[in-house]
C-alpha cells in the first residue's frame, strides 16, 4: 500500500524536494507505528501483577452466628444442639432468660459460620463483604438475616462485626416427595456486611528497604526485575535480588515519599522468564492442562482399551413330580475379556505446544487414558515437563 501510494504521488506534478520530503514523513510515520507495536508487545508485566510488597497482606476472619427469618428451612434443633445454645445465649444477652428445661422447636433459625478477609490498611469504620455458610442441616438460607456476629482473627481478637440480609444465588422447591434445586442454597454473601472495628498495624518495610516477593519462585524473573527497577530509577544499586523470590529495594524514609515511590515501583514493567515446563492433571475430572514450555521427544506408544463383559443368567432346576425334591435357582455366569488396540504408534518429537497437542491427539485416547500415557512418557524420558496431579 505504501509503495502504491508513493508511486501515485510520483506521477503528480510536484517538485523533487517536496516529493522526497513527503516520502520521508511517511517512512517516519510507519517507523513510529512499528516501534509502538514492538513496545506494546514487549511491555512485559507490571510488578504489581507478579509480586507483592512484603508485610502488606490480608488477614482471615471467622465467627459463628445465627441466621433468622427463614421460611421453615432452618436447622432441625433436635439434631443441631448448637443452634439452640446459640439462640438461648443471644436471648439472654438481650435480657430474656428462658426457664430451665425449655425445649425450643425452631424452624426459622440456622447456625452459620461467617468468614471475611480483612484487607491491608483497613481502618475502623470501613466496610467489607462477608460469606455466610450453614453448619447445620438447614435446607436453605434464602431470605434470612444474619444477626450481629463478631468476627475474630487468629489471635482471638475481634476485628469486625457482621450483620445484614443474605444474598443467596440459588433457588429450589419441593412437594410431594419431589425436589428441584438450582445452584447452592446453604451459603450466601452480604455485600458490605461487616464493619471494621480494629485496625491491624502494617509496616511498609523495615528501615531503609522494602522487599518485593514474587508470587512464583524464579531466579530469572528476580534478576530481570532487579535490572528493570535499576534502569527505571537510574540507579544501579537501588534494587538487589536476595534469592529467587525476594528483591530488596532501597526506599525513601519519609512515609509520604515511600508511598509515592511504591506506586511508581509497582508500575515498572518486567520481561518475565518462561515458566518451567509443567503438565497439570486433575485426576477427579480428567482435565489435562500444559503450558507452552512442554516438549516431547520422538517415542512409540501402544494404547488400547480393555473391555470386560459379565453376563449372569438365572438357571432354574425343577425336580420331577412326586420326587420330594426342591426347586433350586442357580446363576450361570459368562465373562468375556476383549482387548482393543492398534499396536505401537510413533509420535514425532516437538518443542512447540501445537506439535505436542497434535502428536497426542493422534493416539485417540480419552482424557482419562491420557493421564496414564503422560505419566508413562515421563518415566520413559520422552516428556520434557513436570507432572503435577491435583
Amino acid at each position: 500500500m505504501l509503495g502504491m501510494t508513493l508511486a501515485g504521488f510520483h506521477a503528480q506534478p510536484m517538485g523533487a524536494c517536496a516529493a522526497r520530503g513527503w516520502q520521508l514523513r511517511c517512512a517516519l510515520a510507519v517507523l513510529t507505528v512499528f516501534l509502538l507495536m514492538v513496545s506494546f508487545v514487549c511491555s512485559g508485566e507490571r510488578i504489581k501483577d507478579i509480586a507483592s510488597v512484603q508485610g502488606v497482606r490480608a488477614n482471615q476472619l471467622v465467627g459463628y452466628g445465627l441466621v433468622v427469618g427463614l421460611d421453615g428451612s432452618g436447622d432441625q434443633t433436635t439434631q443441631t444442639p448448637f443452634t439452640v445454645q446459640g439462640i438461648t445465649s443471644m436471648l439472654s444477652q438481650l435480657g430474656m432468660n428462658l426457664p430451665p428445661g425449655t425445649n425450643l422447636q425452631l424452624k426459622n433459625v440456622a447456625g452459620v459460620m461467617v468468614t471475611a478477609e480483612l484487607p491491608a490498611f483497613a481502618q475502623p469504620g470501613q466496610l467489607m463483604d462477608v460469606t455466610v455458610s450453614s453448619v447445620g442441616n438447614a435446607k436453605s438460607l434464602r431470605g434470612g438475616t444474619l444477626v450481629l456476629t463478631p468476627l475474630k482473627g487468629a489471635d482471638g481478637q475481634i476485628y469486625a462485626m457482621a450483620q445484614g440480609n443474605l444474598g443467596v444465588g440459588g433457588a429450589g422447591a419441593s412437594a410431594g416427595g419431589s425436589k428441584t434445586q438450582v445452584n447452592h442454597l446453604s451459603a450466601g454473601r452480604i455485600p458490605n456486611g461487616a464493619t471494621v472495628e480494629r485496625a491491624v498495624p502494617t509496616l511498609l518495610g523495615q528501615g531503609d528497604f522494602v522487599h518485593l516477593e514474587l508470587r512464583d519462585t524464579d531466579f530469572g524473573t528476580a534478576r530481570k526485575m532487579t535490572e528493570a527497577i535499576n534502569k527505571s530509577f537510574g540507579d544501579e544499586g537501588i534494587a538487589q535480588a536476595i534469592d529467587g523470590r525476594t528483591v530488596r529495594v532501597r526506599a525513601p524514609a519519609n512515609l509520604d515519599e515511600r508511598v509515592s515511590f511504591l506506586g511508581r515501583l509497582q508500575d515498572v514493567s518486567v520481561e518475565t522468564s518462561l515458566a518451567a515446563a509443567k503438565v497439570i492433571i486433575n485426576a477427579r475430572t480428567g482435565s489435562v492442562v500444559m503450558n507452552q514450555s512442554v516438549a516431547i521427544e520422538a517415542c512409540a506408544v501402544a494404547h488400547g482399551n480393555l473391555t470386560v463383559t459379565i453376563n449372569s443368567e438365572p438357571v432354574i432346576s425343577q425336580p420331577p413330580p412326586l420326587s420330594q425334591g426342591q426347586t433350586v435357582v442357580t446363576q450361570r455366569t459368562e465373562i468375556e475379556l476383549k482387548q482393543e488396540g492398534n499396536g505401537f504408534k510413533a509420535l514425532a518429537g516437538g518443542t512447540k505446544l501445537a506439535d505436542v497437542v497434535r502428536a497426542l491427539n493422534t493416539l485417540g485416547a480419552t482424557p482419562q487414558d491420557l493421564l496414564a500415557i503422560l505419566e508413562a512418557m515421563k518415566s520413559a524420558g520422552a516428556l520434557k515437563a513436570e507432572i503435577e496431579i491435583i
